[in-house]
């Protein structure tokens, strides 16, 4: 049985503006390594601040990609809000 996991990272900009990115992966260390190393999405690249902050597991490529697609209409308010839910007492 496959994994794929949505992830959104937060990307800190040389002005220290944080944004955004929603990806999804089979792979969620190799591919945020990937955006860290500049060698992941145009987005992500000539950024040094990259960290994961928030993901989901799926065990259907279809439905990962639906959510991903899902979670990149979000306001960047409602992306906050997403991390924000994660319960990490």
């Amino acid at each position: 049985m496959s994994i794929f996991y949505v992830y959104i990272l937060e990307v800190i900009a040389n002005n220290g503006k944080a944004s955004y990115y929603t990806g999804y992966s089979n792979n969620l260390y190799r591919r945020w390594t990937e955006h860290r190393k500049g060698t992941g999405a145009k987005f992500t690249r000539g950024k040094e601040n990259v960290s994961l902050k928030y993901f989901e597991i799926y065990s259907d490529r279809k439905d990962a990609m639906k959510r991903e697609l899902e979670i990149k209409s979000y306001s960047r308010e409602k992306k906050i809000e997403l991390i924000n839910s994660i319960d990490t007492s």
